[in-house]
């Protein structure tokens, strides 16, 4: 420890000046006292007897008055180069502490973080716990596919209560970027409840890492039967992919631009997964073969999240073919169950009191909504999910207090939203930071309290956000000479934890201290 010899510095230094000081007093007595003594002296009888005057006692007397001069200098000589050093050391000991680089003096206690310091502390917490999170959960999704309920009951529990610690520390984190609570003090506290939270999660995941390992055994005989798993994943999805190209094309023709949006681009980054995961599988079997066990292993685990994600992608594009479908089927229920709440609010059905003026302002808004949504229908193609987030909406803002088709319809759009941004930040984590993935998990908590209306806007404002962090990053890893297949795909959704320039370990079931166990080197 460093702390004993810092703490005995500043002792060393105020050692020094008090004995340069303590010199110099030394040095005034003695001068003073070398100047007193012949004073104390002349009055004394003569030890010898004074010789009768005449010439010698003449020849004598300059003599005596000479050496009383030189025994006055020579004292106040060195009065004066005793206190001129002193000053000296003490002017060049001072100087020095001023301007050395280092600290002279180290307090006992850190500094207390500002508050931006502890923001930023608390940011980065959340991103890295909620990247725990989900690269735990795929990897799980393996291991589920291999063992028994029993077998994995453990890991299980411990991803759940990491959620929950997780899901905590974004809810205290929403409330302080709202300004709650506002006595500084509290804040600060919250803040330290933020990073213990996330903490706290990835402790509950490091914890149960072993039990993953000697359940996978991936550098033993498991490995075989772990390779299976893996590769046969990757022949269902290369399979299901051309399927979705069909299904994509589909909705291009059905839709308008719009409402395929939320998916252009995601078969191409399955590709690019999926290539990723060609070469590690290739590489992990070559490894097994070799009789490198812990290399095959790393190489595996590399190769299960591109697999992961590129199931991520493709599912969702099918998703959103279903949901898309869904939404055209309700379009014409939504219509009539919401023109029997309009007629209803002009009835005087209205739960919360309005003036007049609101109520007319809000009717009017909502038959204009609905001829739209009826033009688009008979125009051509149109975009389902956003008509039936059309009419909710402007039922909604009847505040009649009843459900049925509208309600049904927010909470079709609610899942559709809080699902694609749930896929794109899980596919994109290298890039996205905190504020996306707050809103996402307010938006997960809304939606399973019934909110539609208010999952369905802070999902989309999470996709929103997170878009925009994947456009700032860019793409790092590229180079004039190119770069291992897919490497750059893998690093952006975090396969690959970019701690080294081959795109680092590859990422884990566990918290911030297992979840990169497994390295491998670049295969060739």
């Amino acid at each position: 420890m460093t702390s004993s010899p810092i703490r005995g510095r500043p002792r060393c230094a105020k050692a020094h000046i008090w004995v340069r000081v303590a010199h110099a007093v030394v040095g005034v007595v003695v001068g003073t006292g070398w100047l007193v003594l012949p004073v104390m002296t002349v009055g004394a009888q003569d030890p010898v007897p004074v010789t009768p005057g005449g010439t010698v006692a003449s020849a004598t007397a300059p003599q005596q008055d000479e050496t009383s001069a030189v025994d006055l200098l020579l004292p106040l000589i060195a009065v004066v180069a005793a206190v001129g050093l002193a000053g000296y050391g003490y002017l060049r000991r001072t100087r020095r502490a001023r301007t050395r680089t280092t600290p002279g003096i180290v307090s006992v206690a850190p500094p207390a973080p500002t508050p931006a310091d502890s923001e930023r502390q608390a940011r980065a917490a959340l991103v890295l716990a909620d990247d725990c999170v989900r690269t735990s959960r795929e990897e799980l999704s393996f291991v589920q596919d291999r063992f028994a309920r029993r077998d994995t009951e453990p890991l299980v529990q411990a991803l759940r209560a990491a959620e929950t610690e997780l899901a905590a520390a974004c809810a205290i984190w929403r409330r302080y970027e709202q300004g709650v609570p506002e006595d500084d003090v509290a804040r600060r506290q919250a803040l330290v409840g933020v990073v213990g939270r996330c903490a706290e999660a990835g402790r509950r995941l490091d914890a149960q890492a072993p039990t993953l390992d000697r359940l996978r055994d991936l550098e033993g005989p498991g490995l075989a039967r772990a390779l299976e798993v893996a590769e046969g994943r990757f022949r269902e999805l290369t399979g299901r992919t051309p399927t979705a190209e069909d299904t994509l094309t589909d909705l291009h023709n059905r839709c308008t631009p719009a409402a395929v949006a939320p998916v252009t681009g995601y078969l191409e980054q399955a590709k690019d997964r999926l290539l990723f995961a060609t070469t590690r599988l290739n590489a992990a079997r070559q490894s097994a073969d070799a009789g490198e066990g812990a290399r095959a292993a790393g190489q595996l685990r590399a190769a299960e999240g591109a697999v992961a994600q590129a199931d991520v992608l493709v599912t969702g594009v099918e998703r959103l073919a279903t949901e898309l479908r869904q939404a055209a089927d309700l379009v014409p229920a939504a219509l009539t169950g919401a023109e029997a709440e309009i007629a209803a609010a002009r009835k005087g059905g209205v739960a919360v009191a309005l003036t007049s003026g609101e109520l007319h302002a809000r009717l009017a808004h909502a038959d204009g909504v609905l001829a739209a949504v009826r033009q688009e229908l008979t125009a051509g193609p149109y975009d389902p999910l956003d008509a039936l987030r059309r009419i909710a909406r402007a039922v909604e803002r009847l505040e009649t207090g009843h459900a049925g088709a509208p309600s049904a319809a927010a909470l079709l759009v609610a899942r559709s939203s809080v699902a694609g941004a749930e896929d794109f930040v899980t596919v994109h984590r290298g890039a996205v930071g905190p504020q996306a993935r707050v809103r996402l998990a307010e938006a997960v908590r809304e939606l399973g309290a019934g909110h539609a209306g208010r999952a369905d806007d802070m999902a989309r404002e999470a996709r929103d956000v997170a878009e925009q962090n994947v456009r700032a990053h860019g793409n790092p890893h590229t180079s004039a000479d190119g770069d291992a297949p897919g490497l750059a795909a893998a690093v952006l959704g975090g396969v690959l934890l970019a701690e080294d320039p081959d795109g680092g370990p590859p990422a884990g079931y566990g918290g911030p201290e297992t979840r990169g166990r497994h390295r491998f080197s670049a295969p060739d």
